[in-house]
């Protein structure tokens, strides 16, 4: 039959390619489905498996083999004679799983697939998630003459977690060796990796607070542990960011990863023992991603907010931390895919106004080797919309704190004018909005508001990224108060402007974007007019453990912080115009948060509109689903704004 190429591996030797088709999503990062090994040099097409559908199907470093997860259960085939091996067996929906993670780790922890082949393809790693104990969310899926429950397991700030552990299985005698963890329970190994070294398995372990994260090394052959390295923090260490910068040289005597320990993101070096060689990069600057090491001539390359926080510039730097380089010139957002051998890399670069370029570069020099796209035809349909520039600026607060910020103009703008203000805001910790990159969907519907006659603005408050690890950690305790009390300041400041209708702002957001701009509606009640919430928290108690605990703590620890600053809390301020939209099958934030703020606003007795997608979940995707969504906010603007 024919088969859908929908994604693709290669072997390390380019002999073998592992293609997948048919697939299903399950969560944000997770898909089940069909695998087939195509032999590039006899031309033939073999189905991995025809037990059902697999997850995170891998081959071995040799390409002799291919390791998966099917039904919480780990598997292996040997290529060679295409036989199947079930490595794990107790696997079960809502109990135990193997080799892929838990909802709540694929979610805040951004990786999905929990084991990894040893560089000699002898042994796998893997993470096991007995999710016995962590409550279930029952989420009503409808459509059907009765609607049926989707039952899964989702651990609420101060919930029990999964209790997971790290096996390795050695494929030479079928022994899986259970690696000492240590005795506590309560707390996350966030990342596994192998060393250089096939018999030392590289692991990240952080407790339930988050403020303290060690990395251990352990033997394959007993599982024993060394905790080569720790880092604590006052607040928290942010492992989600930086948990993939770890990187052993092939000698296997040091390795390299990065840290905010001294205030900035940065990179450092460190001996196989965990003592400190050097810090590699140093400034009041942050590092945004690593992309590794030329061992040769001894050359790392990262991309950094060292021009401006804004943008993101290319740079290599020698080991020893000696020389510096940048290597892209070109303003905007810029992101490198490097050859193997470190020769070459493929640069993305975009910038507000100007939509994707791909090209292939020199890596020693930047040296630009050919376009490989150029997005001629977009750039060129542009011009026919007459799109309107995004003017960067910062903000200076009442407190003295500069925030940044940008802003878009009706393209007709008359400076005599009075214009209404839409501001667009999401806000999290470490998040960044206001950044010199192409936007995409969003970017077109400012531009439509704009050619309606809305200006449309946008500024990151204190707790958003690239201004260091202060900046970002002064939320901690406290999520939403600062965050809140900078936009207020922004809405006040825009009013200020002679071109600016005061008692026209309005303000929208996703996600915490949603908490953010429900907070801003009903505590700025007299700066805001009208705000729109798509799939808001609206409580962090119906939040995750690992995100909200990360910045909150429990609730049982810090009760206030969780309280203080929820929307429900603020609800019968309510004076503007309210528009709460949510998907129904939103398997992050819960249907639950908004029906939570309905109530609250009706016990307040406001009058506000919601509208509610079936099945839909955190994306609001699919079908007619985003055209009808940003049909319905324009029309809701155009009456309340």
């Amino acid at each position: 039959k024919k088969v859908a190429i929908e994604d693709y591996s290669l072997s390390a030797d380019e002999q073998k390619i592992l293609i997948s088709s048919e697939s299903e999503p399950i969560y944000r990062r997770s898909s089940r489905e069909e695998n087939f090994v195509f032999d590039i040099k006899t031309k033939k097409l073999t189905q991995l498996s025809k037990a059902g559908k697999q997850m995170f199907a891998t081959f071995s470093p040799d390409g002799s083999k291919v390791a998966f997860v099917r039904l919480n259960n780990l598997y292996m085939v040997d290529l060679a004679t295409m036989t199947e091996k079930q490595i794990t067996k107790d696997g079960k929906w809502n109990h135990i799983i193997n080799g892929a993670c838990d909802w709540v780790y694929e979610e805040e922890f951004s990786f999905a697939k929990a084991f990894q082949w040893s560089p000699d393809s002898k042994k796998i790693a893997f993470i096991s998630f007995d999710e016995t104990k962590v409550p279930e969310y029952n989420m009503q899926t409808w459509g059907k003459l009765y609607p049926t429950d989707y039952k899964y397991k989702y651990p609420k700030a101060g919930e029990p977690n999964s209790i997971v552990k790290v096996s390795i299985f050695n494929l030479t005698d079928s022994k899986i060796i259970k690696v000492d963890i240590g005795k506590e329970t309560d707390q996350y190994i966030p990342r596994i990796r192998w060393t250089n070294d096939a018999n030392i398995l590289s692991l990240n372990r952080l407790n339930r607070l988050q403020n303290k994260m060690e990395i251990l090394h352990a033997e394959a052959s007993t599982g024993k542990t060394n905790v080569i390295l720790t880092e604590e923090s006052k607040t928290y260490v942010d492992v989600e960011n930086f948990a993939d910068d770890v990187y052993y040289l092939t000698d296997n005597k040091s390795f390299i990863m990065s840290s905010e320990k001294d205030g900035f993101k940065h990179l450092y070096l460190y001996d196989i023992t965990g003592k400190l060689i050097r810090q590699i990069t140093t400034g009041n600057w942050e590092v945004a991603d690593f992309y590794g090491i030329d061992e040769k001539t001894k050359t790392l390359y990262f991309t950094s907010m060292e021009i401006l926080n804004t943008e993101r510039q290319l740079f290599s730097i020698t080991l020893d931390g000696k020389l510096k380089k940048q290597l892209t010139s070109e303003k905007g957002m810029n992101s490198a895919n490097f050859s193997k051998d470190f020769k070459y890399y493929i640069l993305q670069n975009s910038a507000s106004n100007s939509p994707l370029k791909v090209s292939l570069h020199k890596a020693q020099t930047g040296e630009l080797v050919k376009v490989l796209e150029d997005n001629a035809a977009l750039r060129k349909k542009l011009e026919d919309y007459n799109i309107a520039p995004k003017e960067f600026m910062t903000i200076k607060t009442s407190e003295n704190i500069e925030l940044n910020a940008w802003m878009i103009k009706p393209t007709d703008f008359d400076p005599t004018k009075k214009y209404p203000v839409f501001m667009f805001l999401y806000g999290g910790p470490g998040s960044q909005q206001v950044l010199n990159q192409f936007d995409g969907s969003n970017f077109m519907w400012f531009q439509h508001l704009a050619q309606k006659g809305y200006i449309v603005a946008c500024v990151d408050n204190r707790g958003t990224g690239g201004k260091g690890a202060d900046f970002k950690k002064l939320t901690y305790l406290n999520l939403g108060k600062l965050e809140v009390k900078d936009q207020i300041e922004a809405a006040k400041y825009w009013g200020t402007l002679p071109y600016v209708d005061k008692t026209r702002i309005g303000i929208f957001g996703w996600s915490y974007g949603g908490y953010m701009s429900s907070n801003c509606l009903f505590q700025g009640a007299d700066y805001f007019k009208t705000a729109i919430a798509v799939a808001p928290v609206t409580n962090w108690r119906f939040y995750d453990t690992i995100y909200t605990e990360r910045f909150l703590r429990t609730p049982q620890e810090n009760a206030t912080g969780y309280d203080e600053n929820s929307p429900v809390t603020y609800a019968k301020n309510l004076k503007g115009n309210f528009l709460l939209v949510h998907g129904t099958g939103d398997d992050n934030v819960h249907f639950q948060n908004s029906i939570s703020l309905e109530d609250a606003l009706i016990k307040a007795n406001k009058q506000f509109q919601s509208f509610y997608y079936p099945n839909k979940n955190h994306g609001i995707y699919g079908g007619n689903t985003r055209l009808h969504l940003y049909t319905m906010m324009t029309n809701f603007l155009e009456k309340n704004l």
